[in-house]
């Protein structure tokens, strides 16, 4: 193993502890300086990958667990008190370290002592580290203090008494644009499931740049319209101009002078620190640097199966490859994912409620009937969006977590306790209650729930789905019932074929009535023209071929919803994404058990 994977890279690992070491000699706040010769250091790193590591401690000559400084997690909750500079031990992840310098403001930026202190518990275990860390960008700002072994004692350090430099001269500056490198993506999973709810709780929070879902089209038309506004701007007093209504002169002349290099990301960060529903619900003076928190929103999210070369199952959507292609995504360094999920049934009951309410309320013409203006083939489109299931080679799910809807109403102190630890922003006062930009306990949406009251976790709608559909939803959804802790109430545990499939879609007598009665809509409104041998058709024929066409809808349905169950049946509900990797469940959430106010839900 020496020979093969460690003797190549020694003098890599070598040439890099070097500079390292000299580096540090030279930082002001790193108090010790007796660095060992490489050969004395007391961990090797066997390469696993071109970024993973096999640590090997000579010392015992045991293995650690893989050690993979750049993967794309922030493991740590390390804003948990902003009441004090950010303290963190035994930090080795690059990833983390640099999110630290990048997120945590500098001191002459808030007027005040904010440097990272960082505590490493064994001298001989730092500098081993230092082989494959890069410090050379994470020292530039000088904002990092190590503190090593009993040097904690010293935290936090009286700047202006030991260095001279007095923070409090300096003047608090406002976030700038390119300050902003982390995004929360609040994910859309699919209707109903309790999205509005969360970015209730998470409003106001003051170290978040927060607003409710907007719609992804309009969003992307938003920074393209932004963007044209810019490029036919010449001058910086023109650029003031036409931003005068931000009240962000600094904002204007920082994007204008982006002109060479500005970037969609940059748009949208300046569209969120401007938007004046937001302003004044942000802490100015915070230690940490806002997140933008995003929910693109969809109309509906939809996924299609269909079976590769080696009849696997693959799952795509075109709402999701447009989250995945949108440009900021690209660009933010530091993404946190979360999904909210609320029982299948539960949801799949309010959407179809939705949809007919919707569909009934509206007489204009859709483009896009089958997306609003009907109630199209529901049950598909809830049992295909496996959504909570990740595809381990996209970064927008590297750092991800599961939330349930239920958890959050029941339990909202330990939920929203570890949502906050997960997300690595402070629990603050904001979270324990529901808000609209900052108005408590507004009606986000008309119908919708007031704060945390808990009706729509009890909800069941009857009236909506019947028990063949939410057996089709349980059993098909059946393996996301168990790994997220829900209870089966319909599903009776028996083994499913192609007879029961066909048995089940049968009696989807729910869904086929609403679907029926708005496809039928659409043809008496003239919304959709029939015609017989060519000719436009009135009167009782025309009555008798809205018939036919609707029914046409509805058995094109069953034919999907047998077709999709087959391939489902034949996988085992085993998916891989495009290059055949296994797809694998998003973590859940964990409570913590002392915080529950009631049992968890199942």
């Amino acid at each position: 193993m020496i020979r093969a994977f460690l003797a190549p890279n020694v003098k890599q690992f070598k040439s890099r502890y070097e500079k390292n070491c000299r580096l540090l000699s030279k930082y002001p706040y790193l108090f010790r300086k007796d660095f060992p010769a490489f050969d004395d250091l007391p961990i090797r790193f066997f390469p696993f990958s071109d970024n993973d590591y096999l640590p090997f401690h000579l010392d015992g000559a045991r293995f650690d667990d893989y050690y993979k400084p750049r993967h794309p997690v922030i493991a740590h909750h390390f804003f948990k008190d902003l009441e004090n500079p950010i303290l963190a031990a035994d930090i080795f992840s690059q990833y983390e370290l640099e999110y630290l310098n990048d997120n945590v403001r500098k001191s002459e930026w808030v007027a005040r002592e904010n440097h990272i202190y960082l505590q490493y518990t064994d001298w001989g275990a730092f500098c081993s580290h230092l082989q494959v860390l890069d410090l050379r960008p994470l020292l530039e700002e000088k904002k990092f203090v190590f503190l090593i072994g009993d040097e904690i004692a010293r935290y936090p350090i009286d700047f202006k008494e030991r260095f001279g430099i007095d923070y409090s001269q300096y003047t608090v500056k406002p976030v700038g644009i390119r300050e902003v490198h982390k995004i929360i993506w609040h994910t859309q999973l699919s209707s109903h499931n309790g999205g509005d709810f969360f970015n209730e709780v998470l409003d106001a929070h003051p170290n978040l740049i927060c607003m409710p879902s907007v719609m992804m089209d309009k969003t992307k038309e938003s920074i393209a319209q932004y963007r044209g506004y810019l490029d036919s701007v010449k001058t910086l007093e023109q650029a003031k101009i036409l931003m005068e209504p931000w009240k962000r002169p600094d904002l204007a002349t920082e994007l204008f002078l982006l002109k060479e290099n500005r970037t969609d990301k940059d748009i949208l960060v300046a569209m969120f620190l401007t938007e004046k529903r937001i302003l004044g619900t942000q802490d100015q003076n915070a230690r940490i640097v806002p997140a933008v928190f995003f929910q693109p929103h969809f109309h509906n999210v939809i996924y299609e199966v269909h079976t590769d070369e080696k009849e696997r199952a693959v799952l795509e959507s075109k709402n999701y490859d447009e989250v995945k292609n949108f440009a900021p995504f690209r660009e933010f360094k530091y993404i946190k994912t979360f999904t909210p999920l609320r029982r299948f049934t539960t949801s799949y009951g309010a959407t179809i409620r939705f949809m007919h309410t919707a569909a009934l309320n509206r007489d204009e013409v859709f483009e896009e009937a089958g997306k609003i203006g009907v109630v199209p083939d529901g049950i598909s489109q809830r049992v295909l969006n496996r959504s909570f299931m990740i595809d381990p080679q996209d970064r927008l799910y590297q750092d991800s977590v599961l939330v349930r809807f239920e958890d959050g109403k029941l339990n909202p102190k330990a939920t929203f306790t570890a949502l906050a630890a997960f997300l690595d922003i402070p629990y603050t006062e904001s979270m324990t209650y529901c808000s609209v930009f900052g108005k408590r306990d507004a009606e986000s949406y008309e119908g919708n729930d007031i704060g945390f009251s808990t009706a729509a976790v009890y909800r069941t709608y009857d009236d909506y789905a019947n028990d063949s559909e939410r057996y089709y939803l349980e059993y098909f959804l059946r393996d996301a019932y168990q790994y997220y802790g829900y209870d089966f109430k319909y599903y009776d545990g028996a083994p499913v074929d192609g007879n029961k499939l066909a048995e089940l879609i049968a009696n989807f007598d729910k869904i086929n009535q609403y679907s029926f009665e708005t496809y039928r809509k659409l043809y008496e409104q003239g919304q959709v023209k029939m015609k017989k041998d060519g000719q436009e058709v009135e009167g009782d024929v025309a009555e008798k071929v809205r018939d036919i066409f609707t029914q046409k809808h509805i058995a094109a349905f069953n034919r999907n919803r047998l077709r999709n169950g087959l391939i489902l049946l034949n996988n085992q509900l085993r998916f891989v994404n495009k290059n055949g990797q296994p797809l694998r469940m998003m973590p859940l959430l964990q409570l913590d058990p002392a915080l529950l106010e009631q049992p968890l839900y199942h």
